[in-house]
């Protein structure tokens, strides 16, 4: 064998791993989730995926890079940030569940929660600062975004409560997208800080 055909070999492996461990964190969460389930599930030796990864929690933490891959701001109006930020959310959260795993394991995980946290301070934070009038709130407005959407995603997804589950996109949009609106565009309150 070539040392190209190992490579391919390995490459093809570590992505028949990464894919099995998507699917099996986001079905069973984080704690639930055994290393030899998702070897079954990629059909190689629980071996394989130790040598590969080392532990569960490194490999959750592979498998859990998670690209929002959100709009920017300067090709969306301004009036329409709200309404083109939850539309995303929704059809990010349901063409991939990696999101909703992490999510489930961020909440007993370190590993996961430090990734949510990366997510957060990674992708948030820059949309929002563009996306916001130039305040020194940035961080605030981020973390209210983050709240709201975290806590639709919770609801929705995790925990399936139905009035909320059962929800049109068009609608969860409708009552959302003003909200994160506001934390986008309006102005600030007063802040106890400020006085």
């Amino acid at each position: 064998m070539t040392a190209g055909t190992a490579a391919r070999r390995s490459d093809a492996t570590r992505a028949a791993i990464l894919a099995a461990a998507r699917r099996r964190f986001a079905a069973d969460g984080y704690e639930r989730a055994t290393i030899r389930a998702i070897a079954a599930d990629a059909d190689i030796d629980p071996a394989m995926v130790m040598r590969y990864y080392g532990s569960k929690e490194r490999l959750f933490a592979a498998a859990a890079e998670f690209d929002l891959r959100l709009p920017d701001p300067a090709q969306l109006s301004r009036s329409g940030y709200g309404r083109a930020l939850v539309r995303h959310f929704l059809e990010r959260w349901e063409e991939d569940g990696t999101f909703v795993a992490l999510l489930r394991a961020a909440v007993t995980n370190d590993a996961a929660r430090d990734q949510m946290r990366d997510v957060f301070a990674g992708q948030i934070i820059p949309l929002v600062a563009a996306a916001a009038p130039a305040d020194r709130r940035v961080a605030h407005r981020a973390g209210l975004v983050a709240s709201q959407m975290i806590g639709l995603a919770m609801t929705r997804y995790v925990l399936a409560l139905p009035p909320i589950a059962r929800m049109s996109r068009d609608d969860v949009v409708a009552w959302i997208a003003p909200v994160l609106q506001r934390y986008l565009t309006r102005p600030a309150p007063p802040s106890t800080a400020d006085s």
